[in-house]
């Protein structure tokens, strides 16, 4: 790694219930991550195990919230309470790679946004593919880009750009995807870079009412950026609808 022209970053690491995991996860990225990592910041999202214990065991930065707010309000705090440039986000499960973390942070430069593309959705339930394929087909046409990966959980982020939109970032896991949509709406520089995701520990926690809430923050999104793209196609479908009823 060549780090003359790159600054650090802060790695802000939301956590809930991930006792299993969370613990190899810090210890990998301490030991391979030193030179370039500013900070460690570790959001507890109101866990009732023992997610806190192991944090303070290896003297990361740990804040702590009373009560599960949400993936999207931990990371909120984590970027808020961050003192770099740069903040990457990764999860606490041990899908991502300490490889692809050095990857994003080598490609900085330029970008105000480097997200880790997920190459294969192998460990993603059947279920959710539907879903995931119309989510991915809205974001597309409302900003006229094609987005490989629109809710990864590993992006390397310019702070003062984030905490521009932050505002309109909800508290659930649609943050991923409303800060995409936001950037890419707006003109910023966005890089997406393959990454490989490994099978998480634990349970997911993700379910139909998030994808649903995606779908309405997507929308909300586009009448705020992009309003031409939501109004123009619906005051055709009324038209039609109005002279099939006349």
């Amino acid at each position: 790694m060549n780090s003359g022209q790159l600054q650090p970053i802060t790695i802000i690491i939301p956590a809930f219930n991930e006792t299993e995991s969370i613990g190899s996860v810090l210890v990998q990225l301490k030991k391979e991550c030193a030179d370039f990592v500013s900070e460690i910041i570790v959001v507890n999202d109101g866990s009732t195990d023992n997610t806190q214990q192991v944090v303070e065991e290896l003297d990361i930065h740990l804040i702590n919230h009373p009560r599960n707010l949400g993936y999207g309000a931990a990371l909120k705090t984590g970027i808020k309470n961050a003192k770099t440039d740069f903040v990457l986000t990764m999860d606490s499960d041990g899908q991502h790679k300490v490889s692809d973390v050095i990857s994003l942070w080598e490609l900085q430069e330029g970008y105000d946004m480097v997200v880790g593309q997920r190459t294969s959705l192998v460990h993603s339930p059947l279920w959710r593919m539907p879903g995931k394929w119309f989510l991915g087909s809205m974001a597309n046409y409302l900003t006229s880009q094609s987005i490989p990966d629109l809710n990864s959980g590993l992006r390397l982020m310019r702070r003062d750009v984030v905490l521009r939109y932050m505002h309109l970032c909800p508290s659930g896991f649609s943050f991923s995807t409303t800060i995409t949509m936001a950037l890419l709406s707006q003109g910023y520089n966005v890089l997406y870079t393959p990454i490989q995701v490994e099978k998480r520990t634990g349970k997911s926690t993700v379910s139909f009412s998030t994808g649903l809430e995606t779908l309405i923050l997507v929308l909300r999104i586009a009448t705020l950026f992009n309003p031409l793209k939501i109004f123009i196609p619906t005051s055709f479908l009324i038209g039609i609808v109005g002279e099939q009823l006349d």
